[in-house]
């Protein structure tokens, strides 16, 4: 199936030329603080409020937390959340921070991961997914070509079952001056970064899309908000018609 899908977030969509091309899988990359883990969330609840089938795997909160902070941080979009989670549009799924956190990251096995993943779209039929974040996987493979090999296994499983997917990963510094490329980011379709810039006190906020495979997209580093209403990207770029 060809097309795009919008994330439904203000200024991104205009970056993109409309949306994220249908079954492609992008990293989000920010340092903490940024909001990859809200902004990634409204993503998937934007696409449920439109119909779609979306979850949103935690691999380090609790369900609580994360809607918790979702509805304080997006105060006019609460009870669309709470909709859309009531009817079964929205998963907010913590069996993996559940697990890991009983057994401990060094006794899991990363292959249980991709299993769990995969057949919890199946039963569901998801089409939009989030996982937040790679990063906890990266600390418990320890050894980097372990950890590339296994999330290129599960990109090519998010493809292979049809799904457009945000996963969230930490950057090591949030300026964009200190920017590294990271191994991984290579086999993803899109590359999204999220900057934080200048001093604590006048800290801007700012985003860039790095690629986007199959689709155009800005190449300029908007500031962006996050608002009562969602997150507010700058974006110069207007959609342009084919």
């Amino acid at each position: 199936m060809d097309g795009l899908i919008q994330t439904g977030i203000s200024g991104l969509d205009a970056m993109l030329y409309g949306g994220i091309p249908v079954r492609n899988q992008v990293l989000l990359s920010a340092g903490a603080g940024a909001g990859k883990t809200l902004l990634s969330f409204e993503y998937a609840a934007r696409n449920a409020i439109a119909g779609k089938t979306c979850i949103f795997f935690s691999v380090e909160e609790e369900k609580e937390m994360i809607v918790g902070n979702a509805k304080l941080a997006f105060k006019d979009l609460a009870k669309q959340i709470d909709g859309v989670i009531e009817s079964g549009k929205l998963i907010v799924n913590t069996d993996l921070a559940k697990e890991l956190s009983t057994l401990g990251k060094l006794d899991y096995d990363f292959g249980d991961v991709i299993s769990h993943i995969e057949s919890t779209i199946v039963s569901t039929g998801a089409t939009c997914v989030v996982i937040d974040s790679l990063s906890v996987f990266e600390v418990m493979l320890k050894e980097p070509p372990v950890y590339r090999r296994y999330v290129l296994s599960l990109i090519f499983n998010m493809r292979r079952l049809g799904v457009t997917s945000i996963m969230t990963v930490e950057m090591d510094s949030p300026d964009r001056a200190d920017l590294r490329f990271r191994p991984e980011s290579f086999v993803f379709d899109g590359v999204v970064v999220m900057y934080q810039t200048g001093e604590e006190s006048k800290r801007m906020l700012a985003l860039e899309v790095l690629k986007m495979r199959g689709a155009k997209h800005s190449f300029v580093t908007a500031p962006y908000e996050i608002t009562p209403s969602g997150f507010k990207v700058f974006a110069v770029e207007e959609i342009v018609p084919d």
